[in-house]
């Protein structure tokens, strides 16, 4: 498995961590997977702070995601970069179809926790090609969730993804988290990933710059740690990590946009 690859073990940590404490997160798929294909932890990927911005990162994404869920009735739902995630699980909607999409090596460990259905089923795809985007099912709407992707993608490679979806599909709506250019460059030094390879990330300091030519717009930008998932810590962890992840700061490091198709 390559380093971009191995990064998606380090969420999985997390949100089998706060699976485990009963908080803000609910991932019984995320513990049973940890247990069995997790490795030693060590560094900035243990930290109790990372678990918790990951569980809160997911809780957020899959709140979205049923929402549109409802207000779509007809839509695909396509989760790029799905890792080992179980959004399809948590969100609570069998009836959705939904496809989560990733590189050949990760689909096969899926397939060892996952079953395709009638709904659901999982898709070998490169974010980067192409022909994989093109090949994605056809649909009236789509529901895009791009979670922890945008950074291993240079900006000219998410712009041509965002307009091949856009091509594709009448109806876009799509969740995306992004770093800005300092964070990308600040992950040289602090971002986890670094444990496991990753040496290169990229950043988005202006995000409708970046949608000039897409015929995609902004919608709104959202917050990664909401006040209601907050709440469900305690004591000066409560504290501690609404100074430090829920301000200005760490808008000057890590956003999360909401896009549709014009």
């Amino acid at each position: 498995m390559n380093e971009v690859n191995k990064t998606l073990y380090i969420p999985l940590y997390g949100k089998a961590q706060m699976s485990k404490k009963g908080i803000i997160l609910h991932d019984p798929i995320a513990e049973k997977i940890w247990d069995k294909e997790g490795f030693t932890i060590r560094g900035k990927s243990k930290s109790k702070w990372l678990c918790y911005n990951m569980a809160m990162r997911a809780r957020v994404f899959d709140d979205w995601t049923c929402k549109m869920i409802e207000q779509c009735v007809n839509a695909v739902v396509i989760h790029i970069g799905c890792g080992l995630d179980s959004r399809c699980l948590r969100v609570g909607k069998p009836d959705a179809k939904w496809i989560d999409c990733d590189f050949q090596e990760v689909i096969a460990i899926r397939k060892k926790y996952y079953n395709e259905s009638q709904n659901y089923s999982m898709k070998i795809l490169d974010a980067t090609n192409q022909a994989d985007l093109y090949a994605l099912p056809d649909a009236a709407c789509a529901i895009v969730v791009l979670e922890g992707i945008s950074m291993y993608l240079t900006n000219d490679q998410l712009v041509q993804m965002l307009r091949i979806l856009n091509e594709k599909y009448r109806e876009l709506h799509i969740l995306m988290d992004v770093y800005t250019v300092f964070g990308a460059k600040a992950s040289k030094y602090k971002n986890p990933v670094n444990e496991v390879g990753v040496s290169t990330l990229y950043g988005v300091d202006s995000i409708t710059q970046l949608l000039e030519d897409t015929r995609i717009s902004l919608v709104a930008e959202h917050s990664f740690t909401p006040d209601y998932l907050v709440s469900e810590l305690t004591g000066f962890d409560k504290h501690f990590f609404k100074l430090m992840f829920t301000g200005k700061m760490y808008r000057k490091i890590y956003r999360l946009y909401e896009l549709k198709s014009e």
